[in-house]
């Protein structure tokens, strides 16, 4: 991937394209854990492609793009729920019935929304995109021992949670 970021800045529209073929998957996950329906989850995608295409020339390290990619996203991921005062519910996901989640993915997106914005996040980066405690902290900008409170503290809420819906017949 490094090779294609560095094929990018040097204006290889082809080589940017593959670039974010790669990573849309991964945005996609990422915004939809913010965002409630597809319409803001490819507004957000659209906006972090052009603004990622637009300061490519300011990525500084090529092997660092899916994180600089990753903290563009939320970024307007959030602009997008301040502007309009949307969160993601449970309700919504079980509403939105044309998407095929398997079981395992229903179950881990309940536990995901028992939690709070940033832990939420913290483990979408962390096990939906299996990024590095190191990775998630330049993300989020915050310190890597936040990250680890976060993870242990989001498991632990996670594990309640989860206990609480298996012995109430939730799951």
């Amino acid at each position: 991937m490094k090779q294609l970021v560095i094929q990018a800045k040097n204006c290889d529209a082809n080589a940017f394209t593959e670039l974010i073929r790669l990573n849309k998957q991964s945005m996609y996950r990422i915004a939809k854990s913010y965002l409630r329906n597809d319409d803001d989850v490819a507004d957000a995608i659209q906006d972090a492609i052009l603004t990622c295409y637009e300061k490519l020339h300011s990525l500084r390290s090529p092997e660092h793009f899916k994180t600089w990619l990753i903290k563009i996203l939320i970024n307007k991921c959030n602009d997008i729920i301040k502007r309009e005062k949307r969160l993601v519910s449970l309700d919504t996901i079980q509403e939105e019935g044309h998407h095929d989640i398997g079981l395992s993915n229903i179950e881990f997106m309940m536990l995901i929304s028992s939690l709070d914005e940033s832990k939420r996040t913290v483990c979408v980066l962390r096990y939906g995109e299996c990024l590095s405690v190191k990775e998630i902290s330049e993300v989020l900008g915050i310190s890597e021992n936040a990250v680890k409170k976060r993870l242990e503290r989001s498991r632990e809420k996670m594990k309640a949670t989860y206990i609480t819906c298996e012995v109430g017949g939730m799951l």
